[in-house]
């Protein structure tokens, strides 16, 4: 791998989604649309329940829309022939995913932060932790979308497959991941699943955001088996990425 062609490639990737507006909005204005509802949902509420599940949800959103964004991209470049030309030359798959992965990292953290301060300024999103460490919860979460959309391309040969992966990659992790019900009380077998996934360690370190006002201590441990889901990921990525579709 070279930095130099990882760079470029990231470069590339940037501008091409500069022009497309679509898909900009579809990661920065949807994660807010979502929690703009759900606040909306609750805004009568006695009990705060926004401020319960808010969190979570801020964490759970930007990775389902980075997921189908970062999939169908990668696919599309592979299926338009590309990925085949730009193999040719001396940029490696390493180089290609973590290129595609600097590029939307970069557009997960004006997710993260766009969508934190439209939740705590716009909709009064109220947690206990620092602000700081809700945004880094919610970029780490949209970095793991964007790390399992390049994993789940690599199986896909069109860009409709590729969204049909989100409920094999994505829903099974919302149903454990905590937010429906408390993972301690999940049926055996369920319970040692939902221990794997890695969306149940961004739901949990959401939570502790929202009833500690220091949460860190508690939430390294999370944090960290997050960023290794996302290592893993792009590591998996890289050797299941093939020049073209069949």
């Amino acid at each position: 791998m070279s930095a130099r062609i990882t760079l470029a490639t990231a470069s590339r990737i940037l501008r091409q989604l500069r022009g497309d507006h679509r898909t900009i909005a579809l990661m920065i204005v949807v994660p807010c649309v979502l929690i703009g509802l759900l606040a909306w949902v609750y805004k009568d509420s006695p009990v705060p329940i926004f401020d319960r599940i808010g969190a979570p949800l801020l964490g759970v959103f930007p990775a389902v829309v980075m997921f189908i964004v970062t999939s169908v991209a990668t696919l599309r470049e592979r299926t338009s022939g590309t990925l085949e030309r730009l193999l040719t030359t001396p940029m490696g798959k390493g180089d290609f995913m973590l290129g595609y992965a600097l590029s939307f990292g970069v557009m997960a953290v004006i997710q993260a932060l766009v969508a934190t301060t439209f939740a705590v300024w716009v909709c009064g999103l109220d947690i206990a932790g620092p602000l700081w460490l809700l945004v880094v919860v919610a970029l780490l979460d949209a970095l793991l979308g964007t790390a399992l959309g390049l994993l789940a391309s690599g199986f896909a040969r069109t860009e409709f497959q590729a969204v049909q992966f989100m409920p094999a990659f994505i829903l099974p992790q919302f149903l454990l991941c905590g937010l429906l019900a408390s993972r301690d009380t999940l049926p055996t077998g369920l319970k040692e699943i939902s221990d794997v996934l890695p969306l149940s360690y961004a739901v949990d370190a959401m939570k502790e955001l929202t009833t500690n006002s220091d949460p860190l201590p508690n939430t390294w441990s999370a944090l960290l088996i997050v960023a290794g889901w996302i290592v893993v990921s792009l590591a998996l990525g890289s050797l299941t990425l093939r020049r073209r579709t069949p």
